[in-house]
C-alpha cells in the first residue's frame, strides 16, 4: 500500500535555530497537514527522507505516537547550494481518493534522422489515486518529422489517471536544425582553406 515508511516525531521547538538543530542530527522538518486537521509539525529521519524524496511521487506511511498517516510530499525547501532538504511539506491522504499531482515527462523512441526535439513540458498535472501515483509519463518521438508537435491531449495516461493540463499544450516539438550564419562562415573558411592549401601542393610538385 506504501512506498516509503518513516518513523517522524513531534516537534515542540521551531524557528531557524531549533532548526539547524535538527539538521544537524540528521532530521528533517517537515509539516502535516490536510483533511480539516490541525497541522502536525513533525521531524523526519533525513537520511531516509533524503532517499524517498529521489523518487518522484512517492506515497508515505508516516508513523507518528502509534498511529500511521498517509502522506505525498507537496513542497520540498532545499539549500540550493549543497541541495540540503531544509523542510518538508507532506500532505495527508486516504485511500481511494484521487489528488493533483505533477508527473515527469519521459521522451521514448528516436525522431526521423536529421531532426532534433525539443522538450516544452518537463511536467504533465494528472488527477490519479493517492494510493497509486505514477512517478513519470513515457512520451514517444519514435519516427516524428521535422515540424512534428506532441500535445498533452496525444500523450498516453497511466491506468486510473485523468489529465489536468491544457490537452492543446505542446510537450514535445520536433524541428530540423538549421546551420547558423557563424557556421556557414566557418565551412566556407575551411573549404577555401583547403583549396589553397591544395593549390600550393600542387605548385610544389610542378
Amino acid at each position: 500500500m506504501s512506498d516509503v515508511k518513516l518513523t517522524a516525531t513531534a516537534r515542540t521547538e521551531f524557528g531557524k535555530g531549533a532548526a539547524r538543530r535538527l539538521r544537524r542530527a540528521d532530521q528533517i522538518p517537515a509539516v502535516l497537514y490536510g483533511h480539516g486537521s490541525d497541522p502536525l509539525h513533525v521531524s523526519l529521519p533525513g537520511h531516509d527522507t533524503f532517499l524517498a524524496l529521489k523518487h518522484a511521487n512517492a506515497l508515505f506511511e508516516i508513523e507518528l505516537d502509534g498511529k500511521t498517516t498517509l502522506a505525498i510530499a507537496k513542497d520540498v525547501q532545499r539549500e540550493p547550494v549543497k541541495n540540503v532538504i531544509e523542510h518538508v511539506d507532506l500532505l495527508i491522504v486516504k485511500k481511494g481518493e484521487k489528488v493533483a499531482v505533477d508527473v515527469q515527462v519521459h521522451v521514448v523512441g528516436e525522431s526521423a534522422p536529421g531532426t532534433i526535439h525539443v522538450v516544452e513540458a518537463q511536467t504533465l498535472s494528472l488527477e490519479a489515486e493517492a494510493t497509486n501515483l505514477p512517478s513519470e509519463i513515457e512520451v514517444s518521438i519514435e519516427g516524428l518529422e521535422g515540424g512534428s508537435t506532441v500535445h498533452a491531449g496525444d500523450v498516453a495516461l497511466p491506468a486510473g489517471t485523468a489529465l489536468l493540463t491544457d490537452p492543446e499544450s505542446i510537450v514535445v516539438a520536433i524541428s530540423v536544425p538549421h546551420a547558423s550564419a557563424d557556421d556557414l562562415a566557418a565551412e566556407e573558411a575551411a573549404s577555401e582553406l583547403a583549396a589553397a592549401q591544395s593549390a600550393a601542393a600542387h605548385a610544389d610538385e610542378a
